[in-house]
């Protein structure tokens, strides 16, 4: 499928799939949409809700400083690097996992912009999410480790592993397959308890898929031109 790069809203750049008519992030600003959707109200409120947690029982333990992540379209790697980028300003050790079916290429990686936009001093940090190798743990960071699984999401079979799982596959109207009630079970399985999902999406027929899979959930204030996105939480 024929690709290119292409700035979007807030100057950020990202990949469009010609053929599709989809981009891997929002054209009203990448960066703002995964500040918003997967660190703000995926990556802070998990860690706040640890926090909460770990004082109503008046003890600190090791789980309230380590969070365990799985994203499902690992992609141009923006997530997992914003996500670096906060780590260690919260002082928390993450463990990232990254599923992608169709890495992009080197070419690509090379046209965005990410480091320049966020920490320029961090761009090795950056390469480093694609150089490094498949299906093995790296430890890129004192506080962040990447392992990156090239891996269709339907074959996924972490049970009970993920404090958060950051679900940014293309669109429900693109691959309707990646949004179905079969696929939500396989992510409530992979979470621990009290394990929340966020997304972009608020498709009324995503929001009962991952209902009807067991989770509770609620809709939230979208990124720049989305009026809602979900959150979703394993209760049990």
């Amino acid at each position: 499928m024929k690709r290119k790069i292409i700035t979007t809203a807030d100057g950020s750049k990202t990949i469009y799939i010609e053929d599709w008519n989809e981009h891997y992030h929002s054209i009203h600003g990448a960066i703002q949409e995964a500040k918003h959707v997967f660190i703000k109200h995926g990556l802070y409120h998990c860690h706040a809700e640890q926090c909460h947690l770990e004082r109503r029982r008046k003890v600190v333990s090791a789980s309230a400083k380590s969070i365990s992540i799985l994203e499902i379209g690992f992609g141009t790697g923006l997530n997992a690097f914003i996500t670096c980028l906060e780590a260690k300003k919260l002082k928390v050790d993450i463990d990232y996992v990254g599923v992608e079916a169709y890495p992009i290429s080197s070419e690509e990686v090379s046209a965005l912009n990410y480091a320049d936009l966020l920490s320029k001093e961090s761009d090795s940090v950056f390469k480093k999410l694609h150089e490094v190798s498949w299906e093995e743990k790296h430890r890129l960071k004192s506080y962040f480790s990447l392992t990156k699984r090239k891996q269709f999401f339907k074959d996924i079979q972490d049970i009970n592993q993920y404090n958060l799982i950051y679900f940014d596959a293309f669109a429900p109207k693109v691959q309707p397959e990646l949004w179905t009630e079969h696929i939500f079970k396989i992510m409530f399985k992979a979470l621990k308890s009290k394990g929340i999902l966020v997304t972009y999406s608020a498709k009324g027929s995503v929001r009962r898929a991952m209902q009807n899979a067991g989770f509770s959930v609620e809709r939230l204030e979208g990124p720049p031109g989305k009026r809602e996105m979900l959150r979703a939480c394993k209760e049990v």
